[in-house]
């Protein structure tokens, strides 16, 4: 049975505004109305959930931590104890994918690994404010402070690591270090590629990060320039408390899952729910995941970043998603049927 209503407060989801509340239309589903979900593998969606459960601070989401540990068929835990429920906001579903890049670096700098990533220095946590990309790369202002994180060959892989802000550096002995965003210098950001656009080089439709890179490559002294056109510039920070060979930390402050965690808008969907993910375009999608990021372009009911894991086949397989469709949320049954209004129940 489908219900639906129309919700100036959604009780239950984290609060929106007035304009976004007005706009919100809920649905509560049975499973056998998710495509495919028979199919899913459902216990991998089981132990992704896992990895955050336990910090959850509501009674009835503690509870349904405590019974993934009890029920044996992954299933029909789900099943027994979740409902699926619909929110849409009136704008068109879409999913695009994001990875975690690899680099080769060094602790220490040799002819080929030169490009250091840098801590935020102090002057720059006190102020709201600080250098801009080009005087930070120029002026001497981080040189000899022993600020340096690591070294690594590519100064235009470095750019679009600051972009995602977070990643993995492979080290010269075959092990690996994970970086995290550390602060920036309160610059805002300015694409390369509208810019890239704006001074003739592309039209809008073909851009895409691997053109910008291969056009920095073939163009040192423009590409240098280019790249100094985004003032914004970010800063990093070791990541030790999640092991390097394990998935990058999300929101949730846990490590994330390749292709079974998403990042969402927790306006919408709280953090750590289940989410059935039903992706049209050229390779459709049906799979259980698990809400455990953000970022700041994912904005509203049906919008979705799908974690395609670390490297470069990630990145070029992440960088090719945008696609339609719809993502339904698996909420404890007594907050899910709590949001319908008196007059349907």
């Amino acid at each position: 049975m489908i219900y639906w209503f129309r919700a100036a407060v959604l009780a239950g989801l984290a609060m929106v505004g007035s304009e976004a509340a007005s706009e919100t239309t809920i649905k509560i589903l049975d499973f056998k109305d998710l495509d495919g979900w028979a199919e899913d593998d459902h216990a991998a969606a089981l132990s992704t959930f896992q990895n955050t459960c336990m910090d959850f601070d509501a009674p009835d989401w503690q509870a349904l931590c405590k019974a993934a540990g009890e029920i044996s068929d992954a299933r029909s835990f789900f099943e027994l104890l979740f409902r699926p429920v619909l929110v849409e906001d009136g704008k068109d579903a879409l999913f695009t994918g994001y990875f975690e890049p690899e680099l080769d670096g060094s602790l220490v700098p040799t002819e080929r690994y030169r490009y250091p990533l840098y801590r935020q220095p102090p002057e720059a946590r006190r102020k709201t404010s600080w250098l801009t990309r080009r005087e930070i790369e120029t002026s001497g202002a981080m040189v000899g402070r022993g600020l340096e994180v690591a070294w690594v060959d590519d100064p235009v892989e470095l750019f679009f690591l600051q972009i995602q802000g977070s990643g993995r550096i492979h080290l010269p002995d075959g092990s690996y270090l994970r970086v995290g965003y550390g602060g920036s210098n309160g610059r805002p950001y300015r694409s390369i590629g509208v810019e890239l656009v704006r001074r003739g080089v592309y039209s809008a439709h073909q851009v895409s990060a691997q053109v910008i890179k291969n056009w920095v490559r073939r163009n040192p002294v423009d590409g240098a320039d280019l790249l100094r056109h985004n003032d914004s510039y970010v800063f990093f920070r070791k990541v030790t408390r999640v092991p390097a060979d394990k998935g990058p930390l999300g929101a949730m402050n846990r490590s994330i899952t390749t292709m079974r965690t998403v990042a969402v808008d927790p306006k919408f969907t709280p953090l750590g729910a289940p989410v059935w993910v039903e992706k049209e375009g050229e390779t459709p999608l049906r799979r259980l995941m698990i809400a455990q990021d953000t970022g700041s372009a994912i904005k509203g009911a049906q919008r979705a970043d799908i974690f395609f894991g670390t490297g470069d086949d990630a990145g070029r397989a992440a960088g090719r998603l945008k696609d339609g469709g719809r993502m339904i949320i698996l909420l404890p049954i007594q907050r899910a049927y709590a949001m319908l209004p008196e007059a349907v129940l």
